[in-house]
């Protein structure tokens, strides 16, 4: 996926004036936070769902090398293969090998945050393998060429119409109409069904990988990472190392954390945790069974600052509560996580210069903070990020230098105030001329959208401090 990130800017310019997104982000952004209030009034010991979740995972965290090699001695003594991919280039080369080893031309893919992390479907497309996805949401994107714009719902930034055209010029089937979404859903489910039966490798994610037992856990709702992986002759299993946990009894708490969180839901349509490849007694499943662990800048969150990050389950919930999301959605982020953990991801995955803009792009409201199941400290994440900027001087020099002029300025009240006083006659001034603000260097992007409102002819202390005047009088009266 190609990264545009240093571009934030002006793609979230792009998204505020598209007349069609606008309405799609407003009902997904009510709708899903309105989902989870329900589901959480409906679950008194989320609270304390949570807190085992955030206390399970920092153990991990702390204890990780002893589980990933539990975790390896499982898989291996149930017959599969463990991977180790430093980076997502290596991610990329593993799973290629392993396909052109078995022979197979025809890949089918279940939804997966880490493929889309290390651009899978573009490598093997470019090594000679047909890639189809098979989650709806990711199909659709796939046949629009466009990225995912959520976490768990990857064409919600499109409308039924939109999808309606794309499966008319898309699928070779005759004249029809599609009018409703049951349609639309028939339709893909009828092409997907037969690339389903061609599949020679699939591709799964993995919500959660089990170390005492060598499972994985995967989370859907339409049954399509089940098909993935049991039907094709050989499955892979790409994950990053931070899925660890340690009992399936650990995985079934973080079910329950992690469906609420994402879709309100109790439990999602289909959860199935799998051992190994299929054994001699078994009905279905691989002949060959394959987990590619990604670290890929994971290790080095570990071991510094952010390492809570490590925590997050790709819930979405922080991305459905954050103001900024709700209004330029996912695509201007540029990169694969949008809104407030993608803010703190993707300069940490793939570097502050080309992704300042992201940890700017926040109003320090805390809402995200509050919707984390894991209780990643987001705004103190993104405030760090912003100290990491300045401290490399990735940011430009005027806007460093007016930070440092600001900072210096608060550590003396008495200036702060002179400075007030002088600057509200001008703002005052600058007010009645909004023409000639939109003019003005670093002003006028503020006031190309909006209108000064006229200060006050006094400040909020002096107003207080004549009112405390006023009454300690009358008291003495």
């Amino acid at each position: 996926m190609h990264n545009t990130s240093e571009h934030f800017i002006a793609n979230a310019r792009i998204a505020l004036h598209n007349e069609q997104l606008q309405p799609v982000l407003n009902a997904v952004t009510q709708f899903l936070p309105a989902a989870r209030s329900a589901a959480l009034a409906e679950t008194p010991e989320f609270r304390a769902l949570s807190d085992y979740a955030v206390a399970m995972k920092d153990h991990v965290l702390e204890y990780l090398d002893d589980y990933l090699g539990e975790f390896v001695t499982h898989v291996r003594g149930r017959g599969g293969q463990v991977h180790h991919a430093a980076t997502g280039a290596d991610l990329n080369r593993i799973v290629a090998g392993i396909c052109r080893a078995t022979g197979a031309r025809r890949v089918i893919k279940g939804k997966s945050m880490v493929g889309e992390e290390t651009s899978l479907n573009e490598a093997l497309e470019t090594a000679g393998f047909e890639v189809l996805e098979t989650d709806l949401g990711e199909y659709i994107i796939q046949q629009a060429q466009e990225p995912p714009s959520h976490i768990i719902g990857p064409a919600l930034h499109k409308s039924k119409e939109q999808v309606a055209q794309l499966f008319l010029d898309k699928h070779d089937l005759g004249p029809r109409r599609l009018d409703d979404v049951r349609s639309m859903v028939s339709e893909a489910r009828a092409v997907l069904r037969e690339r389903f039966l061609e599949g020679e490798v699939g591709i799964t994610g993995a919500n959660a990988l089990v170390a005492e037992t060598g499972s994985f856990m995967l989370v859907t709702n339409e049954g399509n990472g089940d098909l993935s992986s049991t039907l094709p002759r050989v499955h892979i299993v790409i994950a990053g190392i931070e899925k660890l946990v340690p009992t399936l009894e650990d995985a079934s708490a973080l079910h329950r954390v992690l469906c609420r969180s994402a879709t309100g839901q109790a439990t999602s349509a289909y959860t199935t945790f799998y051992t190994g490849p299929r054994a001699p007694d078994d009905p279905d499943g691989p002949e060959e069974f394959h987990v590619v662990l990604l670290d890929n800048g994971r290790r080095e969150m570990l071991n510094g600052k952010y390492r809570s990050m490590l925590r997050c389950i790709r819930c979405g919930s922080c991305l459905n509560h954050c103001p900024i999301y709700r209004h330029v959605g996912g695509h201007a982020y540029g990169w694969v996580y949008p809104g407030p953990m993608g803010s703190v991801l993707t300069p940490l995955l793939t570097g502050l210069e080309g992704a300042k803009e992201l940890p700017n792009a926040c109003t320090a409201c805390g809402r995200c903070e509050e919707a984390c199941p894991m209780q990643i400290p987001l705004p103190e994440h993104l405030r760090q990020l912003r100290d990491d900027e300045r401290a490399q001087h990735v940011s430009p020099l005027i806007w460093r230098l007016g930070v440092a002029a600001m900072m210096w300025m608060f550590r003396y009240p008495a200036l702060y105030r002179l400075a007030c006083s002088l600057a509200r006659p001008l703002l005052g001034w600058l007010s009645a001329h909004p023409g000639l603000m939109k003019k003005l260097p670093i002003l006028g992007g503020w006031a190309a959208g909006r209108t000064l409102p006229a200060p006050q002819s006094h400040t909020f202390l002096g107003q207080w401090q004549r009112q405390l005047a006023a009454r300690e009088q009358d008291t003495r009266l």
